[in-house]
């Protein structure tokens, strides 16, 4: 059969046709236990039962209308989320990668209106924002910008967890106006910064009047033991950026604001034909209601914390295990050397992973999971990494 498909994804040779829970089956009928979760998109499993009933629910009755007109779930939705980040304003799109591009859109219209007339945004080494031309220029990652040059002005990248760095730019770049960076790295390798960076950069921001805009996507919606990562350090971003696990595999994305930055954009300034209608703002509703009577953010502090104390004990003195690293269901192992085959022996032995950074075993399992299947997880995980360094 010809393969019409455009050859940007190297995939590997499996298709699933369902899912349940932390499990998924492919075509041949052969059982996987999921450990990326969709690279972290599936934060309640597959097929959970409240979401499948409320899109199922909305399907039936309306499913879009436009943002010509009001839509009473996005408002809903809105309410809840910016009660919950203690946000002001919510913007929604379809995807990361547009609520980030609605970010860098903000923050550029807050320089213009500043007088600044190249606004910049300081941004980190190994960071991942998107594939947008905005996006993939903010991102760390030279691989993805090769290709597509010239990238987009208006950067300044820094090392990530470096603050010495950000306050030099301080005293050097008058048009500065916000600060883009990820709570924990993601496709960077899952690398936490210095327990105080968060609260190092809030200072900044405060002392030169910038906006600190923290891209969410894969840390938010109970991930890393709190509803958003940046919780853990009792401080609130002028912008934060949600999408992945929000929908629970519905495309959704939203890029929430507050104070100052919550009324720069005014109608005319930004949109979206898809962004917010019924049925997607219908199944984050019901991902909400899932996190917070399930208390699926304390289970995920608890998952987490037991299966890096797994790793650690699984894998002590395992020589090419650099180190073991994470916050509640974010975990990264890290090795000395490329460990791309981990993932493919992981596949064989039915339990999905990824590889990111080249060299870090990266795991997203859902909230969702129980204790026999955590267990499970660092048991072959751990032996394929030493099949993998052994041999």
């Amino acid at each position: 059969m010809t393969d019409h498909l455009m050859q940007n994804y190297a995939r590997l040779p499996v298709a699933f046709a369902k899912g349940e829970g932390s499990w998924l089956w492919d075509t041949t009928g052969k059982k996987y236990l999921d450990a990326i979760g969709g690279i972290a998109v599936c934060g309640l499993g597959h097929a959970h039962p409240a979401v499948a009933k409320a899109i199922c629910e909305q399907a039936t009755t309306l499913l879009h209308t436009s943002n010509v007109y009001q839509i009473g779930l996005q408002s809903q939705l809105a309410d809840r989320l910016c009660q919950l980040a203690n946000m002001d304003r919510a913007f929604f799109c379809n995807s990361g990668a547009e609520a980030n591009e609605a970010a860098i859109k903000l923050a550029r219209l807050y320089g213009h209106q500043q007088d600044i007339a190249i606004p910049h945004i300081i941004v980190t080494e190994g960071s991942f924002h998107g594939r947008t031309m905005a996006t993939l220029t903010a991102t760390g990652n030279r691989k993805i910008q090769a290709g597509f040059e010239p990238l987009v002005q208006g950067f300044l990248r820094v090392p990530y967890d470096d603050v010495g760095a950000i306050e030099t730019i301080a005293k050097t770049h008058k048009e500065v106006v916000a600060i883009l960076v990820e709570p924990i790295t993601g496709e960077g390798g899952v690398r936490l910064p210095a327990p105080d960076y968060l609260n190092q950069l809030r200072r900044i921001c405060d002392d030169k009047g910038w906006l600190l805009m923290l891209d969410e996507i894969q840390t938010g919606m109970g991930r890393t033991g709190k509803m958003f990562a940046h919780q853990h350090n009792g401080i609130t971003p002028d912008v934060m950026t949600l999408a992945k696990a929000l929908g629970n595999g519905v495309p959704i994305g939203t890029c929430l604001a507050a104070g100052k930055a919550a009324t720069v954009f005014q109608p005319g300034t930004h949109g979206s034909t898809f962004g917010g209608n019924l049925l997607a703002c219908r199944a984050a509703l019901a991902v909400l209601d899932v996190l917070e009577k399930d208390k699926l953010t304390s289970r995920a502090a608890a998952l987490g914390t037991r299966m890096v104390d797994g790793f650690a004990k699984s894998l002590a003195n395992t020589a090419g295990v650099a180190a073991i690293r994470g916050q509640g269901m974010m975990i990264g192992v890290e090795l000395d050397r490329p460990c791309k085959p981990v993932l493919e022996q992981c596949l064989q032995n039915g339990v999905l992973i990824n590889v990111t950074a080249d060299n870090v075993v990266r795991l997203l399992p859902p909230l969702t999971l129980s204790d026999a299947e955590a267990d499970t997880i660092v048991r072959v995980v751990s032996e394929q990494i030493r099949s993998f360094l052994h041999r």
